[in-house]
């Protein structure tokens, strides 16, 4: 698993891989057929690739994930979850710009 990249996550890892992580976990909840998840994508790839060590991105295809998709309400995507100490602390729906993003993320990590 290289920390450089977004990790994809299934129901079966979930826990570890986000909860349990050591670092703020940037979930983005998305589907092969999403016009704007594919736009965005590109823009989490620098996210994780900038903040390698001390943010994860993590991916999780709704499609193949629909427990996870209904255990944290998600009824548009993309929407990001941000993850902390195993809670989700800030959640974005839709398009964002990756300063935005990057943002909330840097004042998640300055209220931790």
């Amino acid at each position: 698993m290289n920390p450089n990249e977004p990790i994809h996550v299934g129901e079966e890892t979930f826990d570890f891989a986000v909860l349990k992580s050591p670092v703020p976990v940037l979930v983005d909840f998305w589907a092969t057929w999403c016009g704007p998840c594919k736009m965005i994508a590109p823009i989490l790839d620098e996210i994780a690739r900038e903040q390698s060590g001390k943010v994860r991105v993590a991916k999780i295809d709704v499609d193949q994930n629909p427990k996870l998709a209904a255990r944290f309400n998600i009824r548009g995507i993309p929407t990001m979850i941000l993850f902390h100490n195993g809670e989700a602390r800030e959640t974005i729906v839709g398009l964002a710009g990756k300063q935005a993003i990057v943002s909330k993320l840097e004042a998640l990590a300055t209220a931790a």
